[in-house]
């Protein structure tokens, strides 16, 4: 492939200032546009198209209705009106079944246009049919039959545009910019791949296609070469990574790994048994393990990540495990505690509340010099503070990966010397973001969920339910279960008609005076929610009503019942992660999600949850509803920015473009796995 980079300057990177027609005035308005060069004029996508090739003569023309006709000019004229600055052009156009007055006002310069007898395209609304007029339409004179319409009589590219710019004077400078500068972008690439067109011919079937689908080719065209770019640095990074970069030698010795899973008290599934040996095969390795591991909520993620930090441990080094909340942070420690205590491995929390490591280091741990012995060190940002040093550390884990933007996940493996580093979510990738967002990640996937589970049916359920949801509710409750209910809001904040858990407390208590129901909500102290999280699992509190703070960090084999209000208000990853905190036990479960909400989109969102179980199928329509940038946050730093490739829907040009920059570099370095779904 020849890049422009290469040789002597490319004319596409001229000014386009010095194009003809581009004055101070017109530069100043481009550049608002970031249209700064040929190629950025080139580049500047139609936000949409007009067809305007189905042609009606002028007496078919309706009411408000958009269409295109042609006529002769008849007459013309400017009116200007006594004591004031207006004026209108009238431009009277004739064909065999009626006329049609087309107006401009205050645009007196339009008379220079037009002829008598000039044969003029119009596309336009008439809002007048006696007589026909169209106040402003498109025009095209047309005045021979070899001339080429631009603006009407086909399908029309609508671009964005900026105050005091036309749509009609960018349209023109941009087919002329393809005509003047066809051979230097058949320059830039003359190698198309595969069956695409070459870039020339994409550019003009992206600005001036004859049919939609020639534009979607040239969108596909341009969009490649965004893909291979992004490639090509994705796998360049994961290179230069591995160049400089030295393995930890941590392949363990099973001495630890064999008692633990004797005592885990279940067999691992075929998928965790899979990872697990790609696992072990990475922390083994020549380089430094980069991988994500995802699976979905309930899948056995956590018991995965014990083995790896058991390795690790087994070969003299520590290990850290880092979580977005304290819930969650707290929940891993009391389980790696409970796991890891009758092996004697030491296990610290370092929380802004609770730091268990330097608490020890004043006691007298300290006469047993803690540094020597391999730990599992389990904590939120707190253990990426610059205070906290972590000697000897093997291997970084950060669940709910999601929740942390790239910056916090580097300060954290710069806490030792490139150690391993395993990325877990429950809110599985979609595919795209996989190749690009995580391209520099090898994916390891659990696929499977534990036997013996119950079953979780979904239902969505409109405000006026909520009478039968309750009564449901207090059945399941008399039969022995408990329950969960989320709000979108801790307080009322004025008049959004969200609900709010602080209010709504005092309700559920009234109308289950005989039970005990707790409040969890991100405004308690740590002691205050560690305590009505502890009741909550000793069965103590059959109902629990809690903001999204539960959505990770809770598990509760007993609690079968999930009812989200203003459910349309939460993400569609965001409901499947509150989903997954019932369903933990044998019994079946129910999660209800009252308020769609009067929006399509609400709807459709909910109906997703209540049609499926599949974290991936969720992910994929999540990418959907919210896009990329929506869906990553402002946390991910580094996500592509891209003016024709779509994250929600190009996986196979991605693929495509991982496959060419790959024999670009002869297969030199294996590239990361495609994701598997």
């Amino acid at each position: 492939m020849k890049k422009d980079s290469e040789g002597p300057p490319s004319p596409l990177s001229g000014r386009v200032r010095d194009l003809r027609g581009v004055g101070p005035e017109r530069e100043a308005q481009l550049k608002k546009l970031e249209i700064h060069t040929v190629m950025d004029l080139l580049l500047h996508r139609p936000r949409r198209y007009e067809d305007r090739r189905h042609l009606k003569s002028i007496r078919e023309l309706t009411l408000d209705e958009a269409a295109t006709t042609r006529g002769k000019v008849v007459a013309m004229g400017v009116k200007t009106f006594r004591n004031s600055n207006r004026s209108v052009f009238e431009l009277v156009l004739e064909d065999e079944t009626a006329r049609l007055h087309c107006r401009w006002w205050n645009l007196p310069f339009m008379q220079n246009y037009f002829n008598a007898g000039d044969e003029v395209f119009i596309f336009g609304k008439p809002n007048s049919l006696k007589p026909r007029t169209i106040d402003h339409p498109e025009s095209e004179v047309i005045n021979g039959a070899e001339e080429i319409s631009i603006h009407v009589n086909r399908i029309a590219p609508i671009y964005p545009l900026t105050e005091g710019l036309p749509q009609r004077w960018l349209r023109a400078l941009i087919w002329r910019a393809l005509e003047d500068f066809s051979q230097a972008i058949e320059d830039f690439l003359s190698e198309p791949p595969g069956d695409f067109p070459c870039r020339a011919d994409a550019f003009r079937l992206l600005h001036f296609p004859e049919t939609i689908d020639q534009a979607e080719l040239g969108r596909k065209r341009l969009a490649l070469d965004e893909f291979i770019l992004l490639q090509r640095d994705i796998q360049a990074r994961r290179r230069r990574f591995e160049e400089k970069s030295k393995a930890i030698p941590c392949p363990g010795d099973n001495r630890l790994i064999r008692p633990f899973l004797g005592a885990l008290g279940f067999s691992l599934t075929t998928a965790q048994t899979r990872v697990l040996r790609e696992l072990r095969q990475d922390l083994a390795g020549t380089h430094p393990m980069r991988r994500l591991l995802q699976g979905d909520v309930g899948s056995g993620k956590t018991a995965v990540a014990a083995c790896c930090a058991l390795m690790v441990i087994e070969s003299g080094y520590n290990a850290a495990l880092m979580a977005p909340t304290e819930i969650l942070a707290t929940q891993h420690y009391s389980n790696f505690l409970k796991w890891f205590g009758p092996l004697g491995v030491e296990v610290h929390l370092q929380t802004g509340s609770r730091k268990t490591f330097a608490e020890e280091l004043t006691t007298d741990l300290l006469r047993r010099s803690p540094e020597s012995t391999p730990k599992l060190f389990i904590g939120t940002h707190a253990l990426i503070e610059s205070g906290f040093a972590m000697d000897k550390l093997g291997l970084v884990m950060i669940d709910e990966q999601h929740k942390f933007g790239v910056v916090q996940r580097e300060r954290l493996v710069r806490k030792g010397q490139y150690p391993h580093l395993l990325v877990m979510t429950a809110t599985p990738i979609p595919r795209t973001l996989g190749l690009t967002i995580y391209g520099e990640l090898d994916v390891s996937t659990i696929d499977e969920l534990p036997k013996g589970r119950g079953t979780i049916k979904t239902f969505v359920r409109s405000t006026e339910s909520l009478p039968k949801v309750w009564a449901f509710i207090r059945k399941q409750i008399d039969a022995g279960r408990q329950a969960y209910v989320v709000y979108p809001r801790v307080e009322e904040t004025g008049s959004t008609g969200l609900k709010a858990v602080t209010k709504e407390f005092d309700h559920i208590q009234k109308l289950f005076p005989d039970r005990l129901v707790g409040l969890l909500h991100g405004k308690l102290d740590p002691e205050s929610k560690q305590r009505v999280m502890d009741r909550f699992r000793s069965g103590e509190i059959q109902l629990l009503l809690s903001t999204s703070i539960i959505e990770v960090g809770m598990d509760v084999p007993n609690a079968s019942i999930m009812l989200i209000e203003n459910a349309d208000q939460f993400g569609l990853a965001q409901l499947h992660q509150l989903r997954g905190r019932i369903g933990r036990g044998s019994h079946d479960s129910q999660c209800i999600l009252v308020g769609a909400g009067k929006k399509a989109e609400s709807r459709a969102k909910l109906k997703v949850m209540e049609d499926t179980l599949d974290g991936f199928k969720i992910a994929e329509a999540d990418l959907r509803f919210r896009g990329p940038g929506e869906l990553l946050g402002q946390s991910q730093s580094g996500a592509p920015s891209l003016r024709f490739g779509n994250l929600e829907g190009d996986y196979e040009l991605i693929l495509l473009a991982r496959k060419i920059v790959s024999e670009e570099q002869g297969n030199s370095g294996t590239p990361p796995k495609p994701l598997k779904h």
